[in-house]
């Protein structure tokens, strides 16, 4: 098959040029040519035109909506996070750190849904398929039946895919893959883009859906062009400190369900298991309430999760540290100048250290409260009573705003034992429900309108 011409284009100023140059010779910019497949003559049938049939107008009240099959991938925690299952030619974009855990997790429900009956494949770029089957032994995934082909040439791929005819495929990873159309080497951005548009184009026209497996940059971002996470359907990102055994799958992108969802799951010798109960994770064991220790209940996605605050408020010297761990810490330095100001608790000669329990990130404002009064414990050496939790934003004039969804993160709360808790009062229960009232008849509830407030009902306990 002849191979189409390429040109290298500015991304700056748009300009092409038949070969590499390391200044664009139409903007003088530097380092800004990329490869890219040169446009067809006029007359030729482009190789995207599938992906752009021929349709007519319609009204939208008039257009049927119908809702989409999904596949159960046998794991729970990954279904939350899907919204229910594998979409039918749906394609799904999952980045992560190396060796945490993608490659386990896909072959785990790959063979899931193998032995449900569905036709499976997993095609991998990175390793050979005696390393494939070493895994699934050691995942225990006897007698898998899941079709392996080792491969990287993109044309190759799809003529399987063409072939086979899967319900689901696993790209293993798509920087890998490389197509004959450009001469550039697997990984780049060109080749990465024209990768992925194929594989989508494929997806759509054939219903069989398609996993990408994608690199991540040393920032955590995934590698490649933006425009791959657009590309695609859902894009999810697999989380978790390497030396912990625990890791988060989080939804950052998805046209069939909830954004924001996360999955929790704990690495074991028979690969990867779903937590159940995770807020379980995330809250330290003390057999007596400790000092700067505070419980919140933050929503990641439609999941209301406890997770222990931990602050330490130690003397500093003549510059004194600000530093959080799961926390923004722009927000951090933000809610201590409110606590000076308004609530009279000063910390400008203190070190303070806030720590979210468990290697979760907190990014929702709902922590202000309990940030605040985990601090304010830490500096006075007076530790919250046992079975306490708080939630809230915290505003610079001092208001404590409401939270989202507040009742259920109090039922959540009074579901694992918690007795005493500090919200905002437009997150109050009202009297006149009767059943959240029966669900909360074991715990204190105090509602406040200010910061000052809050820490007038922790000095009372």
């Amino acid at each position: 098959m002849a191979k189409d011409k390429t040109l290298y284009t500015c991304n700056e100023c748009g300009g092409s040029s038949p070969r590499w140059l390391g200044k664009c010779p139409h903007c003088n910019a530097w380092n800004t040519l990329v490869e890219s497949v040169a446009e067809p003559v006029a007359g030729t049938r482009n190789r995207f035109a599938a992906l752009a049939p021929t349709a007519q107008i319609a009204v939208l009240s008039e257009i049927e909506a119908s809702d989409v099959d999904r596949s159960p991938t046998g794991l729970d925690e990954l279904d939350r996070v899907l919204g229910g299952g594998i979409v039918e030619g749906g394609v799904v974009l999952i980045g992560g750190d190396p060796g945490i855990g993608k490659s386990t997790l896909l072959l785990q429900a790959l063979d899931a849904l193998q032995r449900s009956g569905l036709s499976t494949l997993y095609v991998t770029g990175e390793e050979s398929g005696a390393q494939v089957a070493l895994r699934s032994r050691r995942l225990g995934l006897n007698q898998s039946q899941v079709k392996v082909l080792a491969e990287i040439q993109l044309e190759k791929i799809l003529h399987t895919l063409q072939a086979q005819q899967p319900a689901i495929a696993v790209i293993d990873s798509i920087q890998t893959v490389y197509s004959d159309q450009l001469t550039s080497a697997p990984g780049s951005v060109a080749q990465v883009r024209e990768c992925a548009a194929h594989l989508t184009r494929a997806a759509k026209a054939s219903g069989c859906a398609i996993v990408l497996v994608g690199h991540v940059t040393k920032e955590g971002a995934l590698a490649g062009p933006r425009v791959l996470e657009h590309m695609v359907d859902t894009v999810l990102y697999f989380e978790g400190d390497t030396h912990s055994s625990f890791r988060l799958v989080r939804a950052i992108k998805n046209r069939f369900g909830a954004v924001n969802e996360i999955g929790v799951f704990a690495m074991t010798e028979k690969g990867l298991k779903g937590v159940s109960n995770p807020s379980a994770i995330f809250l330290s064991q003390h057999a007596e309430p400790v000092p700067g220790s505070c419980v919140m209940v933050t929503l990641e996605g439609t999941r209301p999760m406890l997770v222990e605050i931990q602050a330490l408020v130690d003397t500093g010297g003549p510059s004194p540290r600000r530093l959080s761990v799961g926390l923004d810490r722009d927000r951090l330095a933000m809610l201590l100048a409110v606590l000076h100001r308004h609530a009279g608790v000063a910390c400008m000669d203190q070190d303070v250290f806030v720590n979210a329990v468990g290697g979760v990130r907190i990014s929702e404002p709902a922590a202000d409260l309990a940030v605040m009064l985990s601090i304010t414990s830490s500096l006075r050496g007076k530790a919250l009573p046992k079975g306490f939790i708080a939630f809230g934003e915290v505003g610079l004039a001092g208001e404590v705003r409401p939270a989202p969804r507040g009742q259920e993160r109090l039922k959540e709360a009074a579901k694992l034992g918690f007795s005493v808790a500090v919200v905002p009062k437009a997150n109050a229960p009202k009297a006149s429900d009767k059943a959240l009232m029966a669900a909360l008849s074991g715990m204190s509830i105090h509602a406040v309108e200010r910061i000052e407030d809050a820490l007038e009902v922790v000095r009372g306990f």
